[in-house]
């Protein structure tokens, strides 16, 4: 008799772990809440351990379920490229591309446009992501991720450098002249990145400042910038996602370099299908444009 767990199970605790709501997984999966609880609670018994929380209306990893899961990944992953790899795929299969929401909207959306009219014949899946961890176990042709470029396994290709700057909508943009305006102000906080506002206030030479405004985080870019465009207050964001936006300003010339950037990724050991080749290369030539 194998000693691995069921698929099934394994599968709902893969779903569930990456989006930490037994609902949200059996949606995803096709089944109800209730089948996601009852195989994550014959998975944990057959391991001898609990690996989740259980919260009035959340879940969390516990430490062995947050060790377990890359290992949980990985096999999925493989899985899914060993497939590919033997039966291959049809050329009715979208290539399917992974990013964060804000890389979309600034970026990525004119260059797909572009795209799409030269090769209306291939037909793209585009899949959002904010966390690292969402680049997980369902295989993406190519994927922009945000980082220091420490993975392993992919091929990549760096955008560029990154600087961060404050940015606010214009009516706001006019009361500030000076970085110690910001005071009184509130400050728009996305977790997530290794160069926050206290890096750029002291980069400004006024880090005193911070401990006088109010703050507000998200778990995204996306809203902290759409908060600031309706005066919400002052977000700090990468001169790259300013390029296509007219409801943003930035009040001020400092910017802070990150040593984090966005990157081109693609699985290095899978068979590259014509229609994704032809959207990374085209992607690779527009990273200057």
């Amino acid at each position: 008799m194998s000693r691995l767990p069921p698929l099934l199970w394994l599968q709902a605790f893969e779903s569930a772990a990456r989006t930490l709501s037994f609902t949200a997984a059996g949606n995803e999966l096709g089944v109800t809440q209730a089948a996601i609880s009852q195989r994550v609670r014959l998975l944990e018994d057959r391991v001898g351990q609990k690996l989740f929380v259980r919260h009035a209306r959340s879940l969390t990893l516990t430490p062995a379920g947050q060790a377990w899961l890359p290992s949980i990944h990985d096999a999925f992953t493989r899985i899914s490229e060993g497939t590919l790899e033997v039966f291959g795929s049809t050329t009715e299969q979208p290539v399917t591309l992974r990013a964060t929401p804000a890389i979309q909207q600034s970026w990525l959306a004119p260059r797909l446009i572009t795209f799409h009219r030269a090769h209306p014949q291939v037909a793209i899946r585009l899949v959002s992501a904010i966390w690292p961890d969402d680049f997980g176990p369902e295989g993406a042709d190519i994927e922009i991720r945000y980082g220091k470029g420490e993975w392993t396994g992919v091929e990549m290709q760096p955008l560029g450098e990154e600087h961060l700057l404050p940015v606010c909508s214009q009516a706001l943009a006019e009361t500030l002249d000076t970085p110690n305006d910001l005071a009184g102000h509130t400050l728009l906080h996305a977790v997530g990145f290794g160069v926050g506002w206290a890096g750029w206030l002291q980069a400004a030479g006024v880090a005193h400042v911070e401990a006088q405004c109010s703050s507000l985080t998200c778990d995204n870019q996306v809203m902290t910038l759409a908060l600031a465009s309706q005066g919400g207050g002052i977000a700090l964001t990468h001169r790259r996602l300013m390029v296509q936006r007219t409801d943003l300003v930035a009040p001020f010339v400092e910017s802070v370099p990150s040593d984090e950037r966005f990157w081109l990724v693609r699985p290095s050991r899978r068979q590259i299908r014509n229609e994704a080749s032809l959207l990374w290369r085209w992607l690779c030539s527009s990273i200057n444009r």
